[in-house]
């Protein structure tokens, strides 16, 4: 007669992830809930805000879809979004600038609003801001940090620039989106296609708007990254319906009528700096005297390299993202211009 077998205890790895699972569904079930909430509830102000923050989000975007149609989302964006203008940067001179600050001058000064922190730089020769670009442009390839940008490029500092490729927020940032210029060559995009824009021609003026890159060549823009939306052109700052874009990191690059160079970079997603709206950003910008302003890419994009040293807290949580492309700030040029 055999002996009765005797009952197994779980084993302590077994006991390990029953707890972790259970606390992995409870937290999905609070989630889903703190989503319906937002999205069901009573506040459609609310709901447009969550909607419209995640959906710049390259990996929590499904968050909306837990509780709104592709539809609904879509009728959500387009109510809260910045109206779009043809309008393009005029070719204009630049307005007298105040000799009693030397050319070369950077400062770096603090912005803050209700919701947000950041770093505005204030470049105040434009001739130095420039695009610096990948070795390589490719879905394959790996792109470059903002920190390793300005290391290659010897420069004094560096924001990230324009959109690139990134499927499911885990693209290797080699693959820009649109037209990339640099030197006054076209790297990327096509002659005919039409991309919103945002660079300096041979005249050091900040150029937004819609171009093509045909146009892009015609007009004589010597470095430039397809982004947007445009924020303000020829002095007009853009309207922004409902709550424009959520609270975001954000990078801007804006323009003052004597040529100063502004480089906004607003931490989001931070228990320190929740983030920025379209409208908070075009407030800065005005308040900062820009004449010209487009957003460039945010979000874990957003970074700010000053002397060799972050200036900014990244909102990912694995560092600054490798990217195609980023606005630089070179070495003061001699009097020759080199």
């Amino acid at each position: 007669m055999s002996e009765p077998k005797k009952h197994q205890k779980p084993s302590l790895l077994l006991r390990v992830l029953a707890v972790l699972g259970t606390t992995l569904g409870i937290l999905c079930l609070f989630v889903y809930a703190g989503v319906n909430i937002i999205c069901k509830g009573p506040s459609p102000t609310a709901r447009d805000l969550f909607v419209g923050s995640v959906m710049e989000t390259s990996a929590a975007k499904f968050l909306a879809y837990l509780c709104c149609s592709e539809e609904e989302i879509a009728e959500i964006r387009a109510r809260n979004a910045v109206v779009e203008t043809a309008e393009v940067t005029e070719q204009t001179g630049f307005a007298q600038r105040d000799e009693s600050v030397p050319k070369d001058t950077i400062e770096l000064v603090d912005v803050t609003g209700p919701t947000f922190k950041g770093k505005m730089l204030i470049v105040h020769d434009p001739a130095r801001v420039k695009v610096a670009v990948a070795p390589v442009f490719s879905e394959e390839a790996s792109g470059v940090r903002v920190e390793d940008f300005a290391k290659q490029e010897n420069a004094v500092a560096a924001i990230n620039g324009g959109g690139f490729m990134d499927e499911g927020g885990v693209g290797k940032g080699g693959m820009p989106l649109g037209i990339v210029i640099k030197d006054g060559k076209l790297l990327n995009g096509g002659l005919s296609s039409a991309q919103p824009i945002v660079g300096f021609d041979q005249n050091n003026q900040l150029v937004v708007g819609t171009m093509t890159g045909q146009e892009c060549l015609d007009r004589g823009i010597r470095d430039a990254v397809s982004f947007g939306p445009t924020f303000i052109v020829n002095g007009k700052a853009m309207e922004v319906a409902g709550s424009g874009g959520g609270l975001n990191p954000r990078t801007v690059l804006g323009q003052r009528a004597d040529g100063t160079v502004l480089m906004l970079v607003i931490d989001g997603r931070q228990s320190h700096s929740i983030g920025a709206t379209y409208k908070d950003c075009i407030d800065v910008m005005l308040q900062y005297g820009a004449v010209n302003a487009a957003n460039l890419d945010g979000g874990s994009s957003s970074m700010l390299v000053y002397n060799g040293e972050v200036q900014n807290v990244c909102a990912s949580l694995y560092g600054s993202r490798p990217l195609p492309t980023a606005f630089i700030v070179t070495q003061p040029l001699d009097e020759g211009g080199n």
